[in-house]
C-alpha cells in the first residue's frame, strides 16, 4: 500500500506540472494584461516599466519556472486586476464556494442514493416509473435554466428564498461561514439544487443500475434462501456491493462540483471562486486564472487518490493487491 501510494504522489506530480503548463501556456496568450491594469493615457513607457516590473518580458519558459517555483511555495504572485496577493484572492473565496459544494454533496447523497436504492428495488412500481421521469429532467435542463427557475418560483413569485448572494455570514477566523445564521442557511438552499440537480440524477441512476444487477447474482438467491429478512439482503449485502462504482462516480462529482460551480455561482451572484475566474477572464487576469486552474487540478489529484485508497475499504478483495482497481476506472 505505502509503495501503491508513492507511485500515486509520483503520478499527481507529474499531472499538476502538465496542468501548469497547459494552463500558463493558454492564458499567455488571451491578451495583454497591462491594457486592463491602466488607462487610455498611460504611456508607452510606463507600460514598458510595468511589464519590465511584472516580468511579462521574460521568455516563456523562465515566466513558467517562476510561477511553478512560486506556486510550490503558496505564492501565486500579484492579481493583474487589483494589485493583490493572488493567493488571499483566492483564500477569501474558498469557503463560500466549499460550503457550496458541500451541500450539494450532501444533496446528491441524501436524495439520490435512497431515490436509486427505492427504484432499483421496486423498478415496476408507479412511484419509481415516476421518479425515473422526474430524473430526466434533471439530466435534461442545464443549471443555469435550473437556476433561474428556482429563482423565479421561490423568490420572485414565493418569497420564500434569497435569489443572490451568501445572506448573512460569521467569521471564524479567516473562515467565513453560512452555516451559523438563518439567512445564510437559507441562500445555500437554491444554488445547492441548482449545482447538484445534475450530479444526483447520475448517481440515481447508476445506483439502482447496480442495485438492479446485485439483486441478480447468486449470492443474493442463496442469502434469500437462508431466510435472512429482506432489510439484511438489500442493505447489509445488495447496497454494500454497489459502492464500489458510486464510490468512483461520486468521488469524480464532487471534484465536478467545485470546479464547474462557474455558472451556479454566476446565477446567484455567490462569491466564490468560479465567479473570481469568470471576472479574471474578462480582464486577462492570468494569474488568477493559472492558480485557479491549478488548485482544480490538485483537487481533483486528491480526490483521485482518496478514492483509490477508500477500494481497499469498501472492498476487502482490493487490500491484499493494494495498487489494484476496478476495470473501466
Amino acid at each position: 500500500m505505502l509503495a501503491f501510494i508513492l507511485r500515486r504522489l509520483a503520478q499527481s506530480i507529474a499531472v499538476l506540472l502538465a496542468v501548469g503548463l497547459v494552463a500558463f501556456s493558454l492564458f499567455r496568450y488571451v491578451g495583454d494584461p497591462i491594457n486592463a491594469m491602466v488607462g487610455q493615457d498611460t504611456s508607452m513607457e510606463e507600460r514598458a516599466a510595468m511589464r519590465d516590473k511584472l516580468g511579462l518580458n521574460d521568455p516563456a519558459p523562465i515566466q513558467f519556472f517562476r510561477f511553478i517555483t512560486n506556486a510550490a511555495r503558496g505564492n501565486f504572485g500579484l492579481s493583474y486586476r487589483t494589485s493583490e496577493p493572488v493567493g488571499r484572492l483566492i483564500l477569501e473565496r474558498v469557503p463560500a464556494t466549499l460550503e457550496l459544494s458541500f451541500c450539494a454533496a450532501v444533496f446528491i447523497l441524501f436524495v439520490g442514493v435512497p431515490m436509486g436504492v427505492y427504484t432499483g428495488l421496486y423498478p415496476r412500481h408507479w412511484s419509481s416509473r415516476l421518479l425515473q421521469a422526474v430524473s430526466l429532467f434533471g439530466v435534461s435542463l442545464p443549471p443555469f435554466l435550473v437556476g433561474i427557475l428556482l429563482i423565479l418560483i421561490f423568490a420572485v413569485s414565493l418569497h420564500w428564498l434569497p435569489s443572490f448572494g451568501r445572506g448573512q455570514t460569521v467569521q471564524i477566523g479567516w473562515w467565513t461561514t453560512n452555516f451559523l445564521t438563518i439567512s445564510g442557511l437559507k441562500a445555500l438552499i437554491l444554488p445547492s439544487i441548482t449545482l447538484g440537480l445534475f450530479q444526483l440524477t447520475l448517481i440515481m441512476r447508476l445506483v439502482r443500475s447496480e442495485m438492479l444487477e446485485v439483486m441478480r447474482t447468486d449470492y443474493i438467491k442463496f442469502a434469500r434462501a437462508r431466510g435472512l429478512t429482506n432489510h439484511a439482503i438489500n442493505f447489509g449485502h445488495a447496497l454494500k456491493n454497489t459502492l464500489v462504482p458510486v464510490i468512483t462516480v461520486f468521488g469524480l462529482q464532487l471534484g465536478s462540483l467545485i470546479a464547474f460551480a462557474i455558472v451556479t455561482e454566476t446565477v446567484f451572484a455567490w462569491p466564490g471562486v468560479g465567479q473570481l475566474f469568470i471576472q479574471s477572464v474578462q480582464f486577462s487576469d492570468i494569474p488568477v486564472m493559472a492558480a485557479y486552474l491549478l488548485l482544480i487540478g490538485l483537487l481533483f489529484v486528491v480526490i483521485n487518490l482518496t478514492v483509490d485508497l477508500l477500494y481497499s475499504v469498501v472492498d476487502p478483495r482490493l487490500r491484499g493487491a493494494g495498487s489494484a482497481r476496478p476495470a473501466g476506472h
